[in-house]
């Protein structure tokens, strides 16, 4: 299934505006929402957006494409105003479709599976002439989200936690109209070494178990409304080799340490609200090798670049984590399918300069010389300290950054990506799922060579 995916306005159009929120952020992140959970649960689904970031770009630059690119859906995502006083959800079809059409029969489906979740009031199936509807070639939906400038849909829309659950909605809909193949559910068992208030408590657990030979990092986890620093010690799909890990844990001297178990619903056994992923330095070493770098990255596009052993290399020459670099390059080439404003002959896979159409940032002569540029421009944020010498400068904004101003990637939000509120989570939590699906795939191949 091929979808085409719109987060409505965008650059020089905010869309509406009230309680201190812009319609472009919001159906931005829904919709980089609604990638992330395709991509990761979801197989055959062939997904281009018509923007990634904060640009400019018209409705008939947006239809044009998608049917150019002989999309099966077009899907617009929006929010909605009028006086304050209107809350709810509605959606809308072409005005002159039969209510027998398939596309009525699509909206039928969308409309059911998103306001089950989106717990707003329900404002009813529409049908309008708005340009997405006409101008598309195959069947299409915009769905309006809320009220922005009603002040109970507005604090809705402001919790990331909200809104993934109106991403899933759409998710689920999508899932039972074009009957999706969902991958194959694992359980994943972690080892949890430590919950703590003060993020420094933290990083003195990694430290010691680090000093016993045992990697570890912090994941930041909301509960009940309180933020916790939780040491991770290491995940397995196998019980029996997370046990063993515990065992060691434990016989470091982490008595409360416990096994957290991921079920099938992709949520751990011990939160219970949205999970926020913080804690990784841009610099450090990486834990991922160039082989499933690049594995993961053709599980989703098989057209893929290998460029991991340049991110591993070159990230361990300026001390950068390379596995997290390279999945900041799957974010903002959507898995190096440039659906966005940077062409695939830019070798441009961190969007330098990219602002809008008229500006798609800078081009590198070499898939190295982009990789080059890209951890360049990481080292400017997260040191410092002089380039080291050894390769040219080929990261042509390199000097432009405040040396030094993110030396996480939370610490990105608002500066690489604007507004970006949460920039470095998106990245961090596909991470985090590149490191999942390698362990899996570690451990099924580890499982094959006991049997055979």
């Amino acid at each position: 299934m091929k979808l085409y995916l719109d987060p409505g306005h965008g650059g020089s159009d905010s869309g509406a505006t009230g309680n201190g929120l812009m319609e472009k952020n919001i159906t931005l992140d829904i919709a980089l929402k609604i990638r992330s959970i395709l991509n990761s649960e979801y197989r055959n689904v062939d997904l281009k957006m018509s923007r990634t970031s904060d640009i400019t770009k018209s409705l008939d630059q947006r239809t044009n494409e998608a049917n150019a690119w002989n999309a099966d859906y077009y899907l617009s995502i929006h929010c909605n105003a009028f006086n304050g006083s209107v809350r709810g959800y509605e959606d809308y079809i072409y005005i002159g479709l039969s209510d027998s059409s398939q596309t009525a029969q699509y909206q039928d489906i969308m409309h059911q599976e998103i306001t089950a979740v989106n717990e707003l009031p329900d404002r009813g199936q529409k049908k309008a002439n708005f340009h997405v509807l006409r101008e598309s070639a195959m069947h299409a939906l915009l769905t309006e989200n809320g009220f922005i400038d009603n002040p109970t849909d507005a604090a809705k829309l402001k919790s990331s936690a909200y809104r993934q659950k109106v991403a899933r909605g759409h998710v689920n809909g999508l899932a039972r109209a074009f009957n999706l193949e969902k991958v194959a559910p694992k359980t994943l068992y972690r080892i949890i070494a430590g919950s703590f208030q003060a993020k420094e408590n933290a990083q003195d657990r990694v430290d010691y178990l680090d000093s016993e030979g045992i990697p570890s990092f912090i994941d930041q986890v909301t509960i009940s409304g309180q933020v916790w620093y939780r040491v991770q010690a290491g995940a397995f799909s196998s019980r029996s080799n997370a046990e063993q890990r515990l065992a060691e844990v434990k016989e470091a001297g982490i008595t409360d340490a416990y096994i957290d178990v991921e079920g099938n619903d992709g949520s751990g056994g011990n939160e219970d609200s949205e999970e926020e992923v913080s804690g990784y330095s841009i610099m450090g070493p990486g834990m991922l090798s160039p082989e499933q770098m690049d594995r993961f990255a053709r599980s989703v596009n098989p057209d893929a670049p290998l460029l991991g052993h340049y991110y591993q290399t070159l990230g361990s020459f300026y001390g950068i984590r390379g596995d997290v670099a390279f999945a900041q390059a799957l974010h903002e080439t959507d898995y190096f399918r440039f659906t966005g404003v940077v062409d695939k002959g830019q070798n441009n896979y961190a969007g330098i300069g990219a602002t809008g159409p008229d500006n798609s940032g800078a081009s590198f002569d070499t898939p190295k010389d982009g990789v080059l540029a890209h951890l360049q421009h990481l080292y400017a944020y997260a040191s410092t300290k002089p380039l080291p010498d050894g390769h040219p400068l080929v990261d042509p904004r390199f000097d432009l950054v405040t040396r030094g101003s993110a030396k996480d990637w939370v610490g990105l939000n608002g500066k690489w990506a604007v507004p970006g509120d949460r920039y470095g989570q998106l990245i961090l939590g596909l991470y985090e799922n590149m490191v999942k699906v390698s362990i899996q795939q570690l451990q099924e191949v580890l499982e094959q060579i006991k049997i055979s």
